[in-house]
Parts: C-alpha cells; sequence; structure tokens
C-alpha cells in the first residue's frame, strides 16, 4: 500500500472522526440543556442517544480501520493480530444496525400514512448488516491468507534446513 494512499485514508479517517465526536458532543449539550418540543412531535432524547449510540459505533470502526491499515503499512496484516480489529469492526457494524433499527422502530409510528419510508429505513438497516457479512467474508480470506502464509514460513524453515 503506497504512501499516498495512507495518508490520503487516514486524513478521510481524522475527518470522519472529528465529524462523529463534534455530532456526539452536539448530541450531550442538547441532552443536557434538554430542550424537547412540547407539541406532540418524536421525542428526541431517545434519537439523541441513538445519535450517541450510532457515533459510537462509528468510531470503533474507525479506529479499527486505522489499525488495520497500520498493519498493513507495517506488512503484518498476515497475523492473528488482525482477527482481532476485523472481529471488533464486524461488531460494530452489527451494532450500527441495530442502532439504525432501533431508529426505525422510533420513527414507524409516525408514518402510518405513509409505510414506504419505514421499508426504506428497514432495507438501509439491512443494507448495514449486509457490509457486517461482507467483511466477515473478507475476515475469511484474511484466515486463508493467514493459514498460507503460517505455511509457506514452515515450507521455507523446512527448506533452510535441508539447505
Amino acid at each position: 500500500m503506497g504512501k499516498l494512499a495512507v495518508r490520503a485514508l487516514r486524513a478521510v479517517l481524522v475527518v470522519v472522526l472529528a465529524g462523529t465526536v463534534f455530532v456526539q458532543a452536539g448530541m450531550v449539550w442538547a441532552l443536557v440543556s434538554g430542550n424537547d418540543p412540547e407539541d406532540g412531535s418524536l421525542p428526541l432524547t431517545p434519537l439523541r442517544l441513538i445519535t450517541i449510540l450510532g457515533m459510537a459505533s462509528a468510531q470503533v470502526a474507525l479506529v479499527c480501520v486505522w489499525r488495520l491499515v497500520t498493519m498493513v503499512r507495517r506488512g503484518t496484516v498476515f497475523s492473528h493480530a488482525a482477527f482481532r480489529y476485523v472481529d471488533v469492526m464486524i461488531g460494530a457494524i452489527v451494532a450500527a444496525s441495530l442502532v439504525w433499527f432501533a431508529v426505525t422502530a422510533l420513527n414507524a409510528p409516525g408514518q402510518r400514512d405513509d409505510p414506504g419510508v419505514t421499508v426504506i429505513m428497514a432495507g438501509v438497516g439491512v443494507a448495514i448488516l449486509g457490509v457486517a457479512l461482507m467483511v466477515l467474508v473478507l475476515r475469511m480470506l484474511l484466515a486463508q491468507a493467514v493459514a498460507r502464509d503460517v505455511e509457506a514460513a514452515q515450507m521455507q524453515a523446512e527448506l533452510d534446513e535441508v539447505i
């Protein structure tokens, strides 16, 4: 992986991480100030709490990507240590989908006249779960690569003994 690609990815990760922290801070401030509307509309406190949890799951995934990029740059990604970050990332993506389904459930009662919005939101939740499944498939590929790397190291050691 080239230095330019790593720097560009890290710049994007920093910007997204800063954005999620900014959103979380705004939600915490809004919770503390307690200015929910009293006009009978959807209560904002549950949505704010869900937003904070959703941003936290995104932050966990971002940190895992950062660590994996670091491992790629060092050439150590094909090791058992990488599985920890991939597994945590899968968990964070699944958590994000659950958070999205909670938002969908909170929003659904207000969409009785037009249930299409709820269906679309549920579809987005399923798509997020699909991303988790894609990362799971990539984890399986990583497992195969690590196994081949271990096998190659063993063969090299045997070859070194013969020579």
